[in-house]
């Protein structure tokens, strides 16, 4: 049914692998030994790092082969215990890594008020939309685009087969959504006669200025039943739920490069969650996962569903 919105799954990896590794592998040391994504922490009496996934006997407190801590660390700003290879608390909601520019993935010393590769202030970023101040490269609040990287990501998006699909989509999604249906038989047949009148009207109109046979354009608003408005989002939301999958977020190196990636995917003006593959929880965005880079993607919220975010 979408096959004229899909390429085959390996050019969509493909393509999506090249726009994170893009954003990603700017900021990564070459060198630097792949994180595991599991977040398995026991196999068989054995104890599975976090960090690079090695095998450790039960009693061991650190990793025999990256020195990882093998248990869990404490969030330094609200003291929840968390796992030693996230970079945000989901108990406190705060960015907790210093070593790492939460906007653009650079490496940083610790100390530094602005970020020396991307100029973020260490500090935050306040949205000039909405106000927020968010910790990371999107608006937190309303998804806006906060430095020059997220911006460059969106515009780079934007010339995406399956993301202007996606876009289609979600404005015909929204139309529908904010349409009002009419109520009773007698609700309907006003409707009717209206549209009748409107088609006369404009069809004399033609007539007086020498056009015989006008072709009246059809009302595209033209009002629906209740049913009729709920059967059509319902296949809307098959093909939202189809191009979502071709655009979530697959796993990668870099924490801050798959939430950015994933922000810079989101169509505005529908009712999102972002379910992650770390947990398999529900999140407003990505912004509020500790572990983004295991991957994830977007789905359409219920009217009365809510996010492991919301408070």
């Amino acid at each position: 049914m979408l096959s004229d919105f899909e390429n085959t799954k390996e050019d969509q990896i493909t393509e999506q692998e090249t726009l994170l590794n893009k954003y990603a592998g700017l900021h990564q040391d070459e060198g630097a030994q792949k994180p595991s994504f599991s977040h398995q922490t026991q196999q068989v009496g054995k104890l599975v790092c976090p960090k690079c996934g090695s095998l450790n006997e039960s009693e061991a407190d650190f990793c025999a082969s990256c020195g990882e801590s093998l248990h869990a660390s404490v969030c330094p700003n609200c003291g929840a215990e968390i796992d030693p290879s996230v970079d945000f608390c989901e108990k406190c909601h705060h960015y907790i890594k210093n070593d790492i520019c939460s906007f653009c993935g650079a490496h940083l010393s610790g100390d530094e008020a602005y970020c020396p590769e991307c100029g973020s202030p260490r500090g935050g970023i306040v949205c000039p939309q909405c106000h927020t101040l968010n910790e990371f490269a999107f608006c937190k609040k309303c998804g806006m685009a906060l430095t020059e990287e997220a911006r460059a990501m969106v515009a780079e998006l934007h010339n995406n087969h399956n993301f202007i699909a996606l876009s289609k989509v979600a404005s015909q999604y929204i139309q529908l959504d904010n349409s009002l249906p009419y109520e009773s038989a007698k609700d309907k047949e006003l409707s009717d006669q209206s549209e009748e009148f409107r088609r006369h009207v404009l069809t004399l109109l033609a007539n007086d200025n020498g056009i015989q046979d006008p072709e009246i354009p059809i009302n595209n608003k033209e009002r629906k039943s209740l049913d009729e408005i709920l059967h059509e989002k319902k296949k809307l939301m098959i093909k939202l739920a189809s191009l979502f999958e071709t655009m979530k977020v697959p796993p990668t190196d870099s924490a801050v490069s798959a939430r950015n990636y994933a922000m810079a995917c989101k169509p505005a003006d529908l009712r999102l969650g972002w379910i992650c593959n770390y947990k398999n929880a529900v999140h407003a965005g990505p912004c509020g996962c500790a572990k983004p880079q295991m991957g994830g993607k977007w789905i359409i919220l219920g009217s009365k569903q809510n996010t492991k975010d919301d408070k």
